[in-house]
């Protein structure tokens, strides 16, 4: 495991990174600094602790509200025929297994 050097709200840390990690990382912590910063800069809270726990809400909630919003957007489906009795039920069973595959893998729905 590589150990990068990184600064959030000018103090520095030394990560631990998984190979080929450090991309994404470093984003994470371009984000972190960047919530803390602007937690700091609007003057209201002081303790660099506090600071932290409130960023982490921030960025949880966002993270939240994204996910919420994957899943209630319809996914996309291919138009199928409309003629023929049997269309309608084809349909439903493509729907129904378009929605499968996007839940699939998720023990919980937000």
């Amino acid at each position: 495991m590589k150990q990068i050097e990184v600064q959030i709200m000018g103090q520095s840390y030394l990560l631990g990174c998984p190979d080929g990690g450090e991309a994404q990382l470093r984003e994470a912590v371009e984000r972190v600094d960047a919530a803390m910063c602007k937690i700091r800069d609007a003057g209201k809270v002081k303790a660099r602790d506090r600071i932290a726990v409130l960023a982490s809400l921030n960025l949880a909630f966002d993270l939240a509200a994204q996910q919420a919003a994957a899943l209630a957007a319809p996914a996309p489906v291919a138009a199928a025929p409309t003629t023929g009795g049997g269309d309608a039920d084809a349909r439903a069973a493509q729907l129904i297994q378009k929605l499968d595959q996007a839940l699939a893998g998720d023990d919980h729905l937000l």
